[in-house]
């Protein structure tokens, strides 16, 4: 498969989420995952008042950040998953604290250098990105954060289940079940912390399958 297929493959999981999103109001349920929790206790204890998250889907983390008193801004490349966030966040009373945003992370964020306190992404880091989008992605984070901040995000790594199955889709991308997964290893890992101190690399398992993860947290130098 050539690079140019390649991308065209890519390209076509943003009409694929926002079909699952509109067809599954509640993908991954209601309640806040383990990670999102974590992220909490750490912004918290670091006296972050603004939270950045990338691939927020239909926004259980985004919602439990703002009743934990974050401002929040919730980024999905998914119109579907926004509109969710915003309407769940509007019926809840939380709209003031939650700014919800369609976004490409493969173009430059929208907010200015050194505005954002703290950076979390719950497996947005390893879907359908190429290890150069993703290397940009990771500037972009670095550039956006305040000095200090923290980046927390999850990545499903290459000791996981599903790593070679299902179709190839270029570097340690598969595609199983029509949903392309990037698979980090350590190294990758590593590679993606160019200008923050590696804090933590946490290995944990969510799901049925179960779906074994990377949980990276690092500070911005």
């Amino acid at each position: 498969m050539d690079l140019e297929h390649d991308k065209e493959v890519l390209n076509e999981q943003n009409p694929h989420w926002d079909r699952t999103y509109s067809g599954t109001p509640s993908m991954f349920g209601e309640e806040p995952s383990e990670p999102g929790k974590k992220a909490v206790d750490i912004f918290r204890a670091k006296g972050n008042a603004t939270i950045l998250e990338l691939g927020a889907g239909q926004g259980r983390d985004t919602l439990f950040f703002a009743r934990s008193g974050f401002r929040v801004h919730a980024l999905d490349y998914s119109d579907a998953g926004v509109a969710a966030i915003n309407e769940k966040s509007k019926a809840l009373g939380l709209s003031n604290l939650v700014t919800p945003l369609c976004h490409d992370v493969r173009q430059p964020l929208p907010f200015d250098d050194e505005s954002i306190d703290a950076c979390y992404s719950h497996m947005l880091f390893c879907m359908a990105l190429t290890t150069a989008e993703l290397e940009f992605l990771a500037n972009e984070v670095r550039r956006v954060l305040k000095p200090g901040g923290i980046c927390m995000y999850t990545v499903r790594h290459t000791g996981d289940a599903h790593y070679g199955k299902g179709i190839h889709r270029g570097e340690d991308m598969y595609e199983v079940g029509g949903f392309i997964v990037h698979f980090f290893s350590r190294d990758q890992v590593l590679r993606m912390g160019k200008g923050f101190e590696m804090l933590a690399i946490d290995e944990f398992e969510e799901g049925p399958l179960p779906r074994k993860l990377f949980r990276v947290t690092m500070k911005k130098q």
